[in-house]
């Protein structure tokens, strides 16, 4: 079942417990904080049920209609198809929507795709893993996640000698008909406007933690579950003209607090094991998948990175000046570099698991590690570009309402190359990407996008095919010796 926008942003007034500081958010597709992120996703909702493009948002199988994003591919084929339909919700949201509905949803995806990591039982986790992937993709379910322990959490020592709880969510107990948790979990992006939030672990935990070791999912109208959300970008937001990307793409962030919430045993997929709980990502194809999607969500958020470049040193003329034409140069260079890498990851795919396609993972992480690495340098070009322009500009759009101002702005603020308005409109949307709160966000976002970078870099260090490696070098200081005689010249 492909589920329309309308479907989906009547889901959403469920009952859910949303708080922004002490105040209760009854409805977010009516709350001002969050009412136009919403309408977005319920325009992904429609643009994927859109008769048009049944052909690259869906598949067909066993007698149903399902998105693409929930395909197991089998062949390379089928790889283009799940990377088409990421790159088509990415460009709708110009890569500004990092936790669209295609993500966690190609977690679970690469999960149920091996599910005998999840042993066997009572229960039977790996069949809960199937059924949950099976009753997502029949609903078109939106579903969040929230993987990694507050930062307070890390010091539990300080907790005992409080004789306080120790924050990081954990099973409290287990009945005959399922598990209660209580704590908190981060970073909950988009779980607003979620069906259900997916809590686990993507951070290793240690051995004896295994009450935390639970990995299960949750509606987001939970009994018990609350989402504590950071200050809402787009509520500050005055018009779409001067935050053109907050008005629309605040997916927002939140902090999910458990307080004795009931999880049926169905819907619990590692319970009492550390490793496993980390491990279930990387031992299926789960976190390529997931990552896959954020590659190509970045490649597009590139692209309009690269084309607001373009603009802004056209507006000006700069764009024939040698210079400022070598940074363009090296901004497309950049982004080929990563659309070559995402073409890489399907060219150079993997026949796993057994009777199943993935995404090359050296070649994923390679990408997800040149985001973590790059997003500031790109910002940094698009500011030297901009320059002080966007501090030339009038401090409202309003200064076009008056006849005397209008003409007086529109004679001295045109160039050759643009009209003043629509410089201005230029600039402050450039704003939103390099000055802006919205921005600021940005920047931290995509430097943490998949934790911090020594956690990156070590996903590329584990898939390293080091025996070629060192054969590679090997073979070259075994093809000489130490010679007889040494010449002094």
């Amino acid at each position: 079942m492909l589920r329309t926008g309308s479907e989906h942003l009547e889901r959403l007034r469920d009952g859910r417990r949303i708080y922004i500081g002490n105040e209760p958010v009854d409805d977010v597709t009516k709350h001002p904080a969050f009412r136009n992120a919403a309408r977005t996703v319920g325009a992904i909702y429609d643009m994927k049920a859109d008769p048009a493009n049944r052909e690259i948002m869906s598949f067909a199988e066993d007698g149903g209609q399902y998105s693409m994003y929930y395909l197991q591919a089998r062949t390379q084929e089928d790889l283009r198809r799940r990377m088409r339909a990421h790159r088509m919700i990415a460009d709708m949201t110009y890569g500004l929507f990092g936790r669209s509905p295609d993500h966690v949803a190609s977690f679970v995806t690469g999960m149920a795709m091996s599910p005998g990591v999840f042993g066997s039982g009572t229960p039977s986790y790996a069949d809960n893993v199937v059924n949950h992937y099976r009753y997502m993709r029949e609903h078109d379910i939106y579903a969040a996640y929230a993987v990694v322990p507050p930062q307070a959490a890390r010091d539990p020592a300080f907790y005992q000698k409080q004789n306080l709880p120790i924050p990081s969510l954990q099973v409290v107990r287990e009945d005959d008909d399922g598990v209660v948790i209580s704590g908190m979990k981060m970073l909950a992006t988009a779980a607003v406007f979620a069906d259900e939030i997916w809590i686990g672990n993507l951070l290793p935990l240690a051995p004896e933690l295994v009450k935390q070791a639970v990995t299960c999912v949750v509606p987001c109208n939970a009994e018990g579950l609350s989402l504590w959300s950071r200050q809402p970008i787009e509520l500050n937001a005055r018009n779409e003209f001067d935050s053109p990307l907050a008005w629309r793409f605040d997916e927002t962030d939140a902090m999910v607090l458990c307080e004795n919430v009931k999880v049926p045993w169905e819907r619990v997929f590692v319970m009492d094991d550390a490793v496993l709980s980390r491990e279930i990502y990387i031992r299926t194809p789960s976190h390529c998948y997931g990552n896959h999607q954020s590659n190509v969500r970045l490649w597009s958020k590139l692209r309009l990175i690269v084309g607001l470049a373009s603009r802004l040193a056209q507006s000006t003329g700069a764009d024939q000046v040698p210079a400022v034409r070598e940074v363009l140069g090296r901004l497309t260079a950049l982004e080929a570099t990563l659309g070559g890498m995402i073409y890489g990851q399907i060219e150079a795919w993997e026949p796993w698991p057994d009777g199943f396609a993935t995404f090359n993972r050296r070649y994923m992480y390679a990408a997800l590690n040149w985001g973590t690495e790059m997003y500031s340098q790109l910002i940094d070009i698009l500011r030297e570009l901009s320059g002080g322009g966007v501090f030339q500009m009038p401090g409202s759009p309003t200064v076009m309402h008056d006849p005397a101002l209008r003409k007086l702005f529109e004679t001295y603020w045109q160039t050759p190359h643009l009209t003043a308005i629509d410089r201005m409109k230029l600039f402050r949307l450039v704003w939103e990407l390099v000055g802006s709160e919205f921005a600021g966000r940005h920047l931290q976002y995509e430097k943490f996008y998949a934790g911090a970078s020594f956690i990156v870099r070590n996903h590329s260090y584990r898939e390293a095919p080091w025996d070629e490696f060192h054969k590679y070098a090997d073979d070259l200081l075994a093809s000489y010796d130490i010679p007889e005689a040494v010449s002094a010249h």
